[in-house]
């Protein structure tokens, strides 16, 4: 049973192809055409058929759909991570993996590890999984995020303009 108005936004984010990724989203789609879903796939070589998608979008578009959807699907980049999390939005990630020329490096694994206790999102290591817990989370979706403020907290402000003052009265 799927949630009423379940919309699903993906994204792979704007700097590396990611075809596993919008691959497995455009087979989950397929397999699901009541849910609809729309990609942002970067510059890979897989184009959906399954569904809508654009490789690149205005932000002011990204953060619409981010803001519309009831599941955001992403790689486990910081970008994607923290605007997510700002608007306290349920959060299915994949992180790329560097042996899968998917990045140069593995510090996406590094990073899913950090953030595999947040609550509200939901970090997945294949895209059986990541097809598996979409289903899931469009029927059931998780606890809401906590989220996180948009600002500094007033305390850390406050030791950054301290450090500043000094340092300024100190030069002068």
């Amino acid at each position: 049973m799927l949630g009423p108005g379940s919309m699903i936004f993906a994204s792979v984010g704007s700097m590396l192809p990611f075809d596993r990724l919008v691959e497995g989203v455009d087979a989950w789609a397929g397999a699901n055409p009541q849910v609809p879903v729309f990609l942002q796939i970067g510059n890979g070589s897989y184009e959906p058929v399954n569904c809508e998608w654009s490789r690149i979008m205005p932000h002011q578009d990204y953060q619409r759909r981010l803001a519309e959807c009831t599941l955001f699907v992403a790689h486990v980049g910081m970008g994607s991570i923290l605007q997510a999390l700002e608007i306290a939005k349920q959060m299915l990630l994949l992180p790329r993996h560097a042996s899968l020329r998917e990045h140069t490096t593995d510090h996406q694994l590094h990073t899913a590890d950090k953030f595999r206790d947040i609550k509200g999102l939901l970090i997945v290591d294949d895209v059986a999984a990541m097809q598996l817990e979409m289903s899931r989370l469009v029927a059931q979706p998780m606890a809401g995020s906590e989220g996180i403020p948009h600002f500094a907290p007033p305390a850390m402000t406050e030791k950054v303009r301290d450090f500043l003052s000094h340092r300024v009265i100190r030069r002068s």
